[in-house]
């Protein structure tokens, strides 16, 4: 399947995503990139950004930003868990994942966004399908990050069969600018096309 659209799905908490973290660089770069190659590059600013609510976020995702099964979606870290739960039940060519986790970790904010499994044990994740339903997955972590233990990113990046890039030094992934990312992407596009 040819890539004919990357939508980057942010993190919680931010107000214009252009200007919050590396969405804005990397919505940049790639669409200098990829624009010949006629691939749509989306990043938008989105509904409910605090708690970030999956029955917000996921129409959203489908039907004003138009993702497909040509669509690799990069998600970081609330971004990461929409981009999951919308591979569980649709398919599309890839996911990036950013500062991903699997538990909400305690937090009440976390918790009330939908993504992560409910005390009663309802709500849980369904791995095989995102493997099924994607042809590649990717998993960027590091042992710093101060909000998603590396045991947490690991576990994501084994229950998704997902290729794993750790590092050391990158905490939550909250810099202006990623330049792995980016190449990345740009190689996973390349395969595909």
């Amino acid at each position: 399947m040819k890539c004919t659209r990357i939508i980057i799905l942010p993190g919680n908490g931010c107000g214009d995503v252009r200007d919050s973290n590396w969405y804005g660089w990397l919505e940049e770069k790639l669409k200098r990139e990829l624009e010949e190659a006629g691939v749509v590059v989306e990043l938008r600013n989105m509904p409910d950004p605090v708690v970030a609510r999956r029955e917000k976020w996921l129409p959203f995702v489908k039907d004003v930003m138009g993702c497909d099964e040509g669509t690799i979606l990069v998600g970081h870290s609330s971004g990461a868990e929409a981009a999951m739960r919308y591979a569980e039940e649709n398919k599309i060519l890839g996911i990036i994942l950013v500062g991903a986790c699997h538990t909400h970790l305690d937090d009440a904010n976390e918790l009330a966004s939908g993504y992560y499994p409910y005390p009663d044990g309802s709500n849980p994740w369904r791995f095989p399908a995102q493997v099924a339903n994607t042809s590649f997955r990717t998993v960027f972590a590091s042992t710093d990050d101060p909000f998603i233990p590396i045991q947490e990113q690991r576990h994501v990046a084994a229950a998704i069969d997902a290729k794993m890039f750790e590092y050391t030094d990158r905490g939550h992934f909250q810099m202006e600018a990623v330049p792995d990312i980016l190449k990345h992407t740009l190689e996973r596009v390349a395969e595909c096309n």
